[in-house]
């Protein structure tokens, strides 16, 4: 009978640390167990490439996913949270290396992009492919105008 007692004080013991420490540090643990945590991509985000676009956060979000699905370089998506505004991609199918895509709706036609990782070149791979994807087009046809008629 004491035995039974100690094993339920044992477990209300656990449930009682669970529940002052809270939930998210046991969340958390979960996802890295699974191999889904952010929360490193969290913690690197001071160190983001950053760079802001005139484009809602809609618009931008989903321009984000469709570049990261680009056939010959695709990032595979691992996570998305949209409380935190955040898409955590690997940096290739075969590169398991995490980045973090965070944005932050500056105004309704603004949006700035945070791209953050534990790696200096995942982060600038990633970087450099969002950010020229979003970049508006018309500049880069006009500078491709510019080069047909300096060749002519």
């Amino acid at each position: 009978m004491k035995r039974n007692a100690r094993f339920i004080l044992m477990i209300v013991g656990c449930f009682l640390i669970t529940g002052l420490l809270g939930c998210a540090t046991v969340k958390e643990a979960g996802k890295g167990f699974m191999g889904v945590s952010t929360q490193i991509l969290e913690e690197k985000r001071p160190a983001a490439l950053r760079k802001s676009f005139a484009m809602g956060y809609s618009d931008c979000y989903a321009k984000v996913k469709e570049i990261l699905n680009t056939k010959d370089k695709e990032s595979p998506i691992y996570a998305q949270d949209e409380l935190n505004k955040l898409i955590a991609v690997y940096l290739s199918a075969t590169d398991t290396t995490v980045v973090g895509i965070f944005f932050t709706q500056e105004s309704a036609m603004s949006t700035l992009v945070e791209v953050s990782s534990p790696s200096v070149y995942a982060k600038e791979e990633i970087a450099n492919r969002i950010f020229s994807g979003l970049a508006p087009k018309v500049k880069q046809e006009m500078k491709s105008n510019v080069e047909k008629e300096v060749i002519n």
